[in-house]
């Protein structure tokens, strides 16, 4: 059996064995995915954004849009702070409108990320009996698997604390996008 090694790049794997090297075309599933905060102003407008343009840039067909569990906010636009901790960080946020959350998102949806503990919670009693636990995760336990941490809710606060939860939900979409690639490149490459 020959050595092999895998390199990837963009939707393509650099495959070499023993002398030879073979470029193979990666197919990557398109994925829906939503993000949910409480009222869908703060958090979850962010996440959307951050993670969407990973996908993009990662060659991922993926669609992610974003709701809260309260309908506080349904048909405004982010926060003002949101909106501009996004912009100094080259994302326009503006466009994106608050909806609520429904049950009908579980059947839209491939994974849904609650960004706090209320949050998951007002998932499942929003689900009733249409709830998925199987699409359902803290958003967090993609850099800390089974902690179960809340991304704070920069609301209450100033621009340096939407500043703090920007920088945490980058770091947890840079571990999405890089647990997907790693275990879809590994299943490929065992195929």
């Amino acid at each position: 059996m020959s050595s092999r090694s895998l390199v990837k790049m963009q939707n393509f794997a650099v495959i070499h064995k023993g002398d030879s090297t073979l470029l193979e075309h990666i197919i990557f599933a398109s994925m829906r995915i939503l993000m949910v905060c409480l009222g869908n102003i703060c958090r979850s407008p962010l996440a959307e954004a951050i993670l969407q343009k990973k996908a993009d840039e990662a060659g991922l067909h993926w669609t992610v849009e974003s709701a809260g569990t309260n309908g506080f906010h349904t048909g405004e636009p982010p926060h003002l702070l949101s909106q501009k901790v996004a912009k100094l960080n080259g994302l326009d946020i503006s466009k994106q409108v608050s909806r609520r959350f429904t049950a009908d998102d579980f059947d839209k949806y491939d994974r849904i990320y609650a960004m706090a503990d209320d949050v998951a919670m007002e998932i499942e009693r929003i689900g009733g009996k249409r709830y998925h636990g199987g699409k359902v995760d803290y958003f967090l336990n993609e850099l800390h698997p089974g902690k179960n941490a809340n991304v704070p809710d920069p609301w209450y606060g100033e621009e340096d604390g939407y500043i703090e939860v920007y920088a945490m939900i980058e770091q947890a979409c840079d571990a999405i996008i890089k647990n997907y690639l790693a275990q879809n490149s590994t299943t490929q490459s065992h195929e």
